[in-house]
């Protein structure tokens, strides 16, 4: 018992690979999550291109599935039609953008099923990100006489997620919802857990629900055609599953950063795959992130203070993550709970993903926007802090001067050449 609360996990059996260490001391409660490690250094996943992989997500009371394969958007339509019920209606929140590349290819697959859908755009960024859309959304959806079986489809991004998300968890007390992602950060992390949200202008996500999908349908082929930027900035959730609890995971970045980058099938699935697993543990284990799953907001209390503080145009979320990521090793180290040789391997990994917007804040600023941060609980400010690749902690007691300092740090390391 710490702080007035119990803290325990029981990890079933079915589920061998998840290590978790919790740890209370006056008061404190420090949460660890490892994968615990395969004696081979052969990611647990191997790459098969005639399968279809699957992760379970046992979450109550009902489970669902996150399935991967390449090519998968064309398969949409049959794999929905076994899990929907026959008559509703479905209704595809997506941008532009988006519905401009893989539209007509989902909105084929749907209409082989024998569904009846209708797209509903959205306008495009992180500043629209608000409740507002939403209620634009369901407006729409309510002249179109969406009634309580329709279906909300999320084909898009993390912020489409977020919305359709929270759309459907609204709309008509609730509705179905499925979730078919098109960029990194949203197949290795948004898309699987339930967590929508909007932004206030005091910070990110502060308005939202959690509604799980009925199924996540991810289809890496569909990375493709995604610029540069964007593709390297989700790669850093992925890099981030690694820290936090699957060091072969962080080693494939370290020792097959190329064939990443370059976006091999066979690399890339297996990435999407071992970052889907562990996420999927993690949220079975604890939906509503009342312990462990704070875990996975690893990099994410400095990089939503950054994204803040820059008002959501400078950084793409990956790249606000990525600094918050070698920010918090600089952290760990700063308060002795980590080395100098991991804290540099997790900023090296980190930044030779990809080159990373220069930061023009001062860590002043920073520690002010932290105390408006979701995580921050009874006033105190909670930290992700890793101890080893591959074992995090969950801190409340971090001097402000070092959160200060690490940010400091992190400025100018982002005036430097990669």
């Amino acid at each position: 018992k710490a702080s007035g609360w119990y803290v325990r996990w029981n990890v079933e059996p079915q589920n061998p690979d998840l290590g978790v260490s919790v740890r209370s001391m006056r008061g404190l409660v420090d949460v660890g999550l490892r994968l615990l490690a395969k004696p081979t250094a052969t990611p647990s996943l191997s790459y098969d291109e005639k399968s279809m992989i699957t992760v379970p997500v046992e979450v109550k009371p009902r489970p669902y599935a996150a399935l991967i394969e390449n090519g998968l958007l064309a398969k949409a339509g049959a794999l929905l039609r076994e899990l929907l019920p026959a008559r509703g209606r479905l209704f595809v929140i997506t941008v532009a953008p988006v519905r401009r590349k893989w539209g007509k290819v989902l909105m084929g697959s749907l209409a082989g099923g024998g569904f009846d859908a209708t797209i509903l755009e959205m306008p495009e960024g992180e500043r629209f990100k608000r409740l507002a859309t939403v209620e634009t959304l369901a407006e729409k959806l309510t002249s179109l006489g969406a009634d309580r079986s329709a279906v909300v489809v999320a084909l898009g991004g993390g912020i489409a997620g977020d919305i359709g998300g929270l759309l459907a968890s609204l709309y008509m007390r609730g509705v179905e919802f499925v979730q078919i992602p098109t960029t990194v950060l949203a197949q290795v992390d948004a898309s699987v857990g339930g967590k929508t949200g909007v932004n206030l202008k005091a910070g990110k996500n502060l308005v939202g629900t959690f509604h799980q999908p009925r199924v996540v349908l991810i289809d890496p082929q569909v990375l493709s055609s995604l610029p540069e930027r964007e593709y390297r900035a989700g790669l850093y959730e992925a890099l981030k599953c690694g820290v936090i609890g699957n060091p072969e995971l962080f080693r494939e970045f370290e020792v097959n950063r190329e064939r990443i980058l370059k976006r091999d099938p066979a690399t890339v699935e297996r990435l999407i795959a071992e970052s889907v697993r562990l996420k999927a543990h993690v949220v079975s284990v604890d939906e509503k992130e009342n312990g462990l799953r704070r875990v996975l907001n690893f990099g994410h209390t400095i990089g939503h203070a950054l994204e803040a503080e820059t008002g959501y145009r400078t950084l793409l979320h990956g790249e606000a993550v990525a600094w918050g990521m070698v920010a918090a090793a600089r952290i760990a180290t700063g308060v002795g709970k980590l080395g100098e040789r991991d804290a540099e391997r997790i900023s090296r990994a980190t930044r030779e993903v990809g080159p990373l917007p220069q930061l023009k804040v001062r860590g002043t600023s920073i520690a002010r926007r932290l105390h408006s941060d979701k995580k921050t609980r009874n006033g105190k400010v909670h930290f992700v802090l890793p101890t080893e690749i591959g074992k995090v902690e969950v801190v409340n007691d971090v001097p402000e001067e070092v959160v200060r300092a690490a940010v400091e740090e992190i400025r100018e390391l982002s005036r430097q050449k990669s």
